[in-house]
């Protein structure tokens, strides 16, 4: 699994903020258009392009989107 492509895909996720501000060490969860929502969109998007069940406390548990890539990469 690549880094850059996991982050290309989460940012897809997300119509009003600017792509450049989504990068490997950005608190994803400050970001202004982030919500439950967005939360269960980035499960689906996980299980759909790798294959991989996050939970909720996974999300919880990562604090930036690097984490969040390394969580997803140590369920693979």
């Amino acid at each position: 699994m690549d880094k850059k492509e996991f982050i290309e895909k989460f940012a897809d996720l997300f119509e009003e903020t600017d792509k450049t501000e989504i990068i490997d060490d950005v608190k994803f969860k400050e970001l202004d258009e982030w919500s439950s929502i967005m939360a269960l969109n980035v499960i689906a998007m996980v299980d759909e392009e790798y294959d991989v069940m996050l939970k909720g406390d996974d999300i919880r548990s990562a604090q930036t989107l690097n984490q969040l890539f390394e969580i997803v990469q140590n369920k693979l």
